[in-house]
């Protein structure tokens, strides 16, 4: 070899002996430094990097060991760091409370993959944290604690391969939920469960009531593996409302799609609005189960409430629901149907019920002793969270007495604040009560239209309990237009404008069918002009026009095989209050008592009736127009009257037959009311 070739490979030898000699030497000092003179400048780095306050307050030490995995040819000989650190802390921002941590750990074990990191790759094979405490916090302007400044996206990406949790905690404080709750979450003792990885407990607060629940959920390591369903299992308890789910996540990474077993129970459906998000109405306590099925994804996501049954009050439930997470507001569709409904149930939806029942299911208004109209007011805040298109049909109808209405079909439309029943159709006593109403929930005021029509309501059918000797083959028909605004149904009515109009062809009048209706007032009027005996009645017509809530009679008449009896005057909605006075004009002289006219006064809770203007006492029970006054009141007649003994009927019929107008809601007619447009 050349004297120039061996110096080359002598100084090759030498420089490369150096550079082994630096790396293993280098490896020594990486070996067997002390981490811990790294932590200050660890601790300022990370405090820079997140703007809170940052310190590893016990021993950093970092062990260097072969890789359990398996590595490809020399680099399995290639040691893996694994980092040990204690007491660690992170801060809270400036707005915090003073000397608090947003996390606190008493130890955590880190084995790092050092090969990824030449793409920008964090990989932990494995990661273990021992009582790891996290505490979020939001105040009343909408800062959190659990939101750090940033540069913009980072080009790291960083993975997790397995994850041990030990007597872990989270605490929330969320002032605009109103949740203050803590959740402790443990890994699982592998030999006793085989599905599940970590537990968890939660109590706590949410809006005032009282949070509790357990829960298990799939092995960490297991979110990683988006070729198994990740399993899932809850049930907690917020106040009275009861969740209960157990099913499968699909890609738990991604949060692709859920597949669930729901269960829920309640005092009210309207009280699940702050856990769900969707606006459901006031109702008497319920349960509920099916299958839920979530699609998730970044910008719309869909839930299926699949083949749900249950009990709401009395009554049962079922059908299929769809939330869709569209813009510029979710929707909510799907049919829910009603095989046996309790008419009582429908009570809480317009505050109907008792206060005892209003108390039970944890409402916090009260019906006033002397008021018989619903004042609960309708919450029209949230009713731009969600639009509806929602189909209801109830197939059969129960109350105390008998009601025969055989069904009750709805579609229920909510768009932009304003709820619309079109149609809301009852079938009842072989004839129908058909109604489109319309409440516009975008002004403070909600303004409110109701169109309403009654055909071929067969009387003897109303009141099944009665034989036919003492009831009779009659129909009621007729038809209402009102509009107004207020956010109750007192409210409503009590600034109500429109018309009302009513006739009722044939039939009788009984004090037994009048007891039989409820109506006390009627029973007492008829028991003063005609005695006990049944009366056959030839027709009855009604012509109301209504005036901020003051109902004017502009006909109202009776006319019987004994007198034709004209009432006058006027029933004041807002005020609740009954002015009427009833003039019996008879036919023959058989009834003496038909020469004096009577007064009905005083307050719908306490009416009073009067000959001349003496007052006797009434027990209380309602009124004769109550049936008017409510918002399935006043009719217009499709039938025609003929007979010599029907002249007084045929009459009436001229006005009653013009089809009812109401103006627009918040306006009154200048006069009488005009009549609607062909």
């Amino acid at each position: 070899m050349p004297r120039t070739s061996r110096i080359i490979a002598k100084t090759v030898g030498l420089s490369l002996a150096g550079f082994l000699t630096l790396v293993i030497l280098l490896i020594v000092l990486i070996i067997n430094f002390d981490w811990n003179r790294a932590r200050p400048w660890i601790n300022q780095r990370v405090s820079d990097a997140t703007g809170r306050h940052f310190a590893i307050q016990g021993d950093l030490i970092v062990k260097w060991q072969q890789p359990e995995s398996q590595q490809t040819s020399w680099a399995r000989w290639i040691p893996w760091p694994h980092v040990s650190a204690a007491d660690i802390v992170l801060g809270n921002p400036d707005w915090a409370p003073a000397n608090s941590n947003m996390v606190a750990i008493r130890q955590l074990n880190v084995t790092l993959n050092p090969w990824p990191l030449l793409q920008h790759k964090i990989v932990l094979p494995s990661l273990d944290a021992d009582t790891p405490q996290v505490a979020l916090l939001r105040n009343k302007d909408a800062v959190n604690n659990w939101t750090f400044k940033s540069d913009g996206p980072s080009s790291w990406e960083f993975r997790p391969e397995k994850i041990v949790i030990r007597k872990g905690s989270v605490q929330l404080d969320d002032a605009i939920q109103k949740i203050n709750a803590k959740a402790d979450i443990d890994t699982l003792d592998p030999d006793k469960e085989k599905i599940y990885g970590i537990g968890w407990t939660v109590k706590g607060s949410f809006n005032k009531a009282d949070i509790r629940g357990e829960g298990k959920a799939g092995g960490v390591l297991s979110l990683q593996d988006e070729s198994k369903p990740y399993p899932l299992e809850a049930d907690v308890r917020v106040g009275k409302t009861h969740i209960a789910v157990k099913g499968t996540l699909t890609k738990p990474q991604e949060l692709a799609a859920l597949d669930l077993q729901l269960n829920l129970s309640g005092d009210s459906m309207a009280h699940l609005f702050p856990l769900t998000g969707v606006l459901l109405p006031e109702t008497p306590p319920f349960s509920t189960s099916g299958h839920l099925i979530g699609k998730l994804d970044p910008k719309q996501s869909d839930w299926i409430y699949e083949k749900f049954n249950g009990k709401v009050g009395s009554s049962d439930i079922g059908g299929t629901l769809e939330y869709q997470s569209k813009q510029p507001r979710p929707l909510l569709k799907g049919e829910i149907v009603s095989n046996l409904l309790q008419f009582e149930d429908l009570a809480p939806l317009i505050g109907a019920d008792s206060n005892a029942k209003k108390a039970e299911r944890g409402a916090e208004e009260r019906q006033p002793s002397n008021k018989v109209l619903p004042v609960k007011e309708f919450n029209t805040d949230a009713w731009d969270a969600l639009d509806a298109d929602v189909k209801l049909t109830a197939h059969k109808v129960v109350k105390e007495k008998d009601l025969p209405i055989t069904d009750i079909r709805a579609d229920l439309h909510l768009n932009n604040k304003v709820l619309q029943l079109t149609p809301l159709n009852f079938g009842i006593a072989a004839g129908n009560l058909t109604s489109n109403i319309k409440l516009d929930g975008s002004a403070p005021k909600m303004k409110s239209e109701l169109k309403l029509s009654a055909r071929r309501i067969k009387i003897q059918q109303l009141f099944p309990n009665l034989d036919a000797a003492q009831t009779s083959f009659g129909e009621i028909n007729g038809d209402a237009a009102l509009s107004a605004t207020g956010n109750s149904v007192a409210a409503m009515l009590g600034s109500s404008n429109g018309e009302l109009k009513t006739l009722i062809n044939h039939g009788a009048i009984s004090k037994l069918l009048l007891e039989e209706m409820g109506l006390n007032i009627g029973n007492v009027v008829v028991s003063k002009l005609f005695g006990d005996k049944q009366v056959k009645l030839n027709c009855m017509a009604s012509d109301f026009a209504v005036t901020n809530g003051l109902m004017q009679a502009r006909t109202f008449t009776l006319d019987t095989e004994d007198a034709i009896i004209n009432i006058t005057g006027d029933v004041n909605l807002a005020q609740e209050q009954l002015n009427l006075t009833i003039n019996p004009r008879s036919k023959g002289l058989r009834i003496i008592s038909l020469r004096s006219p009577l007064f009905v006064t005083g307050p719908f809770k306490d009416p009073n009736i009067s000959v001349d203007k003496g007052v006797l006492a009434l027990k209380a029970g309602g009124a004769i127009l109550l049936g008017v006054v409510a918002p399935v009141a006043a009719i217009l007649p499709l039938i025609n009257i003929s007979g010599e003994q029907q002249t007084d009927c045929a009459n009436l019929l001229q006005e009653v037959q013009k089809k009812p107008t109401a103006p627009p809601p918040g306006k009154t007619y200048k006069g009488k009311p005009v009549q609607a447009a062909k």
